[in-house]
């Protein structure tokens, strides 16, 4: 018997074009991970606000992605500054329906070297912005009927490692943020999951207090590399997606097999 008969036919989604209609915030799109995921989301047919504090950088890349893309300067820990650019985002392009929050921030120093200020500003970027994020975001995600939220947290968010005190600690409170915020918001069908990327060829993967780290535990990676940025920017577009409609509360892991064989 032909078992491909019996499925259903109704296509749920467009395959083409599967970020068409939507309307996103990407934080932290400067550069890195969050350059690449405006990038694909514009190109998948959506229409998305860029945000950092590097202004050069995001508006140049605005400009390049066309009518579909805009850049506002945002400090993520800053909440009036999050409904400001809320405010803009619709009245430039209607409904707000995904937030993507990219912007992160990473000191590794053991604990005697931590300080209160690298600490705390961890918090501030990694942490404090994912909560005004979405505080503020599903705000405007009520008003259109629908959302999806992705918070980018790390391996380091599900486990941890020397020198990763206050990364880990903010990257373990975005995978709780996420989780509560799931249990809480989808009664308003808004969904809201975490990406925990391993090692990627980002530029915080090139700061000189970690590359050699990384460099030696690469080759203990199963895939023996590290991730493209595009391997995770396809994760956050489907995630953004009516294709993943029923993921809501769950952490997707993208290291290669990485955390299996710690």
């Amino acid at each position: 018997m032909d078992i491909t008969a019996q499925r259903p036919q109704t296509v749920l989604y467009d395959r083409t074009n599967i970020l068409k209609g939507k309307v996103a915030i990407i934080t932290g799109a400067a550069q890195g991970m969050g350059a690449e995921h405006a990038r694909g989301f514009v190109f998948e047919g959506g229409k998305v606000v860029l945000t950092d504090v590097q202004d050069e950088k995001g508006q140049a890349l605005a400009d390049t992605l066309g009518d579909n893309a805009m850049y506002m300067h945002l400090d993520v820990s800053d909440g009036k500054q999050w409904q400001e650019v809320i405010k803009a985002t619709e009245e430039k392009f209607g409904c707000l329906n995904v937030l993507v929050n990219n912007a992160g921030y990473g000191v590794f120093k053991t604990l005697d070297e931590l300080t209160e200020e690298d600490f705390l500003k961890t918090f501030k970027i990694d942490e404090l912005g994912v909560f005004l994020g979405m505080k503020y975001c599903s705000e405007a995600m009520k008003r259109a009927g629908v959302g999806s939220i992705v918070n980018i947290s790390s391996v380091d968010g599900l486990v941890s490692a020397a020198t990763a005190i206050a990364y880990s600690a903010s990257k373990h409170a975005v995978t709780g943020m996420t989780k509560g915020a799931a249990v809480e918001l989808g009664p308003y069908n808004i969904r809201v999951n975490s990406v925990h990327p391993g090692i990627i060829k980002s530029p915080m993967a090139e700061q000189a207090d970690v590359i050699e780290y990384l460099k030696n535990l690469e080759k203990d990676i199963p895939l023996r590399r590290r991730a493209e940025v595009t391997e995770v920017t396809d994760l956050v577009l489907y995630l953004s997606s009516d294709a993943s409609s029923y993921i809501n509360g769950t952490q997707i892991v993208v290291d290669g097999g990485l955390i299996c064989d710690l």
